[in-house]
């Protein structure tokens, strides 16, 4: 694909963050898994369920390029999800790995809320009003969620991954 334009870069950001949602949602359920803490297990599985909002906003979003909801691979995504999943293979204390999935998934949330943003300034100034405001949702889904790991982390799951 060939990149003149703004809309060209959207739509080519777009099909990217649009595989990263389709490969968490099944990265999540094994997160959730993994989880020793309910509290860390449930966030996983209700950020799952707002994953599946976020591929439904994409696709819509899609629509004011005029051209198809398609994926292309988000290596970074894949890179993020290797990662989770080799660490998640390491033999640690389970408050240990509560921790560790902690990090993994705010590593996520942080590449997520990046290109998000992105994709909201460039909806903006290309006047995709819908793409905007249903990115921005997504965005909004992602700070939120962050910002939980933040508080589950502070509250307990590091102290006792120090005990």
């Amino acid at each position: 694909m060939s990149m003149n334009s703004l809309a060209d870069a959207f739509y080519d950001e777009l099909r990217d963050i649009y595989h990263a949602e389709k490969q968490l949602l099944k990265a999540l359920p094994k997160m959730a898994k993994k989880a020793s803490s309910e509290d860390l297990a449930n966030a996983f599985k209700e950020h799952l369920e707002e994953t599946k909002q976020h591929v439904e906003r994409a696709e819509k979003a899609f629509e004011e390029t005029g051209k198809a909801a398609r994926a292309k691979k988000c290596e970074a995504m894949a890179g993020l999800i290797e990662e989770a999943s080799q660490e998640m293979k390491e033999d640690a204390d389970p408050d240990v790995m509560d921790a560790m999935l902690i990090a993994l998934a705010q590593k996520v949330e942080h590449y997520e809320i990046a290109t998000y943003g992105t994709l909201c300034t460039w909806a903006k100034k290309l006047g995709y009003t819908s793409a905007h405001s249903l990115l921005g949702e997504n965005l909004n889904d992602e700070e939120q969620a962050d910002k939980k790991l933040t508080k589950l982390a502070k509250k307990k799951i590091n102290a006792a991954a120090m005990a």
